[in-house]
């Protein structure tokens, strides 16, 4: 009975590795973040040019994609952008973070265990030079403080709005339905992006949040300037990840194009 169980035991961990594998090797999925190097990704940080990655802030150390503040003296509003060299329309975004460390001197309050990912959004070479963030459907990231209740994957529309419901979601905030995630836990993000129909987030499996037609702020002076003759709907753009000025940490970031 015994040896019986033992065999059980062993063919289960073997199928479990395997189908591990296979899905670490589905061929639908593609790797953004090579684990290697930034290939493939642009920089753009307030008050610096295209390209120019100020403080070596987003690096790869040990496989993992670092946002790091240890060569600035202080925060200075600096806030930054990396980006992804090639636009997107319907897709399912899975990204692999968690926040470690201390927050930079001089980042503001709401940044701390603060980033984000950023989709349908505008080219970094649109960008004005002291822009802080890119017009954009912001997934936003954000760890607990060891007590509070603090959603994440919620959502933030920078020089955008959002439908829920039926209505035009002027705010510039919305929480999530997700759980807290305390200290350095890595937490995994999905979101699913049907062009200009519908937008999902998902935290470590769960569906989170959901809305419709991502679309520019016409209040926005950013946002104005990529209106184009007067239709302000989003079906595509670009994937950035965010520098709020708390060190954090990617050690995946892939996708899979939806027909």
């Amino acid at each position: 009975m015994k040896s019986s169980i033992s065999i059980f035991i062993l063919f289960s961990v073997i199928f479990t590795i395997s189908e591990s594998r296979a899905q670490d090797s589905d061929p639908e999925w593609r790797q953004l973040f090579n684990g290697k190097d930034l290939s493939g990704w642009t920089t753009k940080i307030k008050g610096y040019p295209v390209g120019e990655n100020f403080g070596n802030t987003f690096r790869v150390e040990d496989g993992i994609m670092r946002v790091s503040y240890d060569q600035y003296d202080t925060f200075d509003l600096r806030y930054g952008h990396i980006f992804y060299n090639e636009n997107f329309s319907d897709y399912i975004l899975r990204v692999e973070y968690r926040f470690v460390g201390e927050q930079c001197a001089g980042g503001q309050g709401w940044a701390l265990r603060n980033s984000g990912i950023m989709v349908h959004g505008q080219s970094p070479e649109s960008m004005d030079l002291d822009q802080f963030f890119p017009v954009s459907i912001e997934v936003q990231l954000l760890g607990g403080n060891g007590k509070d209740e603090r959603t994440t994957a919620n959502l933030c529309t920078p020089g955008t709005n959002v439908v829920m419901n039926d209505e035009l979601i002027l705010r510039h905030c919305t929480n999530s339905g997700s759980k807290t995630y305390h200290g350095d836990q890595w937490v995994t993000v999905e979101v699913e992006v049907r062009g200009n129909e519908v937008i999902r987030h998902f935290a470590d499996g769960d569906l989170v949040l959901e809305y419709t037609k991502p679309q520019l702020d016409e209040r926005d002076d950013d946002a104005k300037k990529l209106i184009v003759d007067g239709d302000l709907m989003l079906y595509g753009g670009t994937i950035s990840l965010q520098s709020e000025s708390h060190p954090v940490e990617f050690r995946k970031v892939e996708i899979k194009v939806l027909e």
